[in-house]
């Protein structure tokens, strides 16, 4: 019988294969590792591990955490902090006021630049520029005044926007100049009474707010009267301002009398010596005949009391309503006697020029303008200020 043949694997290495091990069946798969469990004495925390997977228990996180933190390098000293810049410094009141004119002289003045393109001042750009004043509401009178004025110095000779910048100042101080007054509290009154009054949304109930605050940090008594009974915000609103300011504030429900709440209000505030009575009425647009008949009947039961009041009646005027305000100085003027006035929200508008053209058309005294929300933010009116901050000038 012939020999069997060597295997390959025999003829190529000269021995015989190694025995293959056994193959495990596939339904039998080897069980994972087990994982060996550290005694509790190992355990980084001595409180006891939670249920849960240990990835999720607090232990295990706090563990890894301080493992972390032991890695990472040893924080560098602590930067000092910049000194601060003017940015971040209070501003005065200056730099408040050109802020908030910001919308309305980059306007005015971009325009400006816009018509000075030429080097030579001729008829042309002067009815350019006069339509920009226009349009930026500071009047037909005081337009034609400011181009009457180059005209007669500067004609057909160089100009530029600076030029006529220094201009549009100097002429809106001369027409704001005479109206710029403050309001002067008459110590012989007591209670010297400020009446309220004007649009709705026109800021009134703030302004008593801050006229409030001002009055009591110059050691005043003062009392409050919640005379816009129409709206339980307005009432809630000023009892706030006089918690802040130590201020009583009279006070009745809302949709009460508000020509009996004001009788109550200066009876009270004379009784009790106060120096100044501030009275909110409810807002009221000037074309409502019966609106306004109802304030003229709250001036009336205020005289009842006290025949020389109120001895201010303040219009606010929201600047943002620009030519409107016109009409509503005119009838509030005839309907209540007003006797001054304060233009808030100048931050909220490119329209601030209206103040120029109410002041050259009615001539009444204007007591504060008002830049924004903040206390602060509402000052006596300064015509050399407004002038400069309108006009883009430091």
């Amino acid at each position: 019988m012939t020999d069997k043949k060597p295997s390959f694997f025999k003829r190529l290495f000269g021995g015989d294969a190694p025995a293959q091990p056994p193959v495990p069946p596939a339904e039998t798969p080897a069980p994972p590792p087990v994982t060996p469990v550290a005694p509790p004495s190992e355990v980084p925390s001595a409180r006891p591990p939670l249920p849960g997977p240990p990835e999720t228990t607090p232990d295990y996180i706090e563990a890894v955490e301080e493992a972390a933190h032991a890695r990472q390098p040893e924080p560098a000293a602590p930067v000092p902090a910049p000194p601060a810049s003017a940015a971040t410094e209070p501003k005065g009141w200056f730099a408040r006021l050109a802020s908030g004119l910001k919308r309305s002289s980059d306007q005015l003045t971009g325009s400006i630049t816009a018509v000075f393109t030429k080097r030579k001042l001729d008829a042309a750009t002067l009815e350019e520029l006069e339509d920009v004043l226009i349009q930026a509401d500071l009047g037909i009178e005081t337009a034609t005044a400011i181009t009457e004025t180059l005209r007669r110095d500067r004609f057909d000779r160089d100009v530029s926007g600076e030029d006529v910048r220094a201009v549009l100042a100097a002429e809106v101080e001369k027409v704001l100049g005479p109206v710029a007054r403050p309001l002067e509290i008459d110590g012989t009154q007591k209670p010297f009474i400020i009446l309220m009054i004007g649009v709705n949304g026109s800021g009134k109930t703030t302004t008593i707010g801050k006229l409030a605050q001002k009055y009591a940090g110059e050691g005043r008594s003062v009392m409050l009267a919640a005379g816009d009974t129409f709206r339980a915000a307005a009432i809630e609103q000023l009892q706030i301002w006089g918690d802040r300011t130590g201020a009583q504030v009279i006070s009745r429900p809302a949709g009460a009398d508000a020509s009996g709440l004001a009788f109550d209000a200066v009876t009270q505030a004379r009784a009790e010596g106060r120096d100044v009575l501030i009275i909110d009425t409810a807002g009221r647009l000037q074309n409502r005949d019966e609106l306004m008949n109802e304030l003229e009947k709250v001036i009336r039961v205020i005289k009842k009391v006290d025949p020389s009041a109120p001895h201010a009646t303040l219009l606010t005027l929201d600047a943002t309503t620009g030519q409107n305000a016109l009409k509503q100085v005119e009838i509030f003027g005839k309907r209540a006697g007003v006797t001054g006035l304060v233009m808030t929200k100048l931050d909220g508008t490119a329209r601030g020029g209206i103040l120029v053209a109410i002041a050259r058309q009615f001539g009444l005294p204007v007591h504060f303008i008002g830049v924004g929300e903040g206390v602060g933010d509402l000052e006596p009116f300064t015509a050399s200020e407004f002038a400069q901050a309108i006009a883009g000038r430091d």
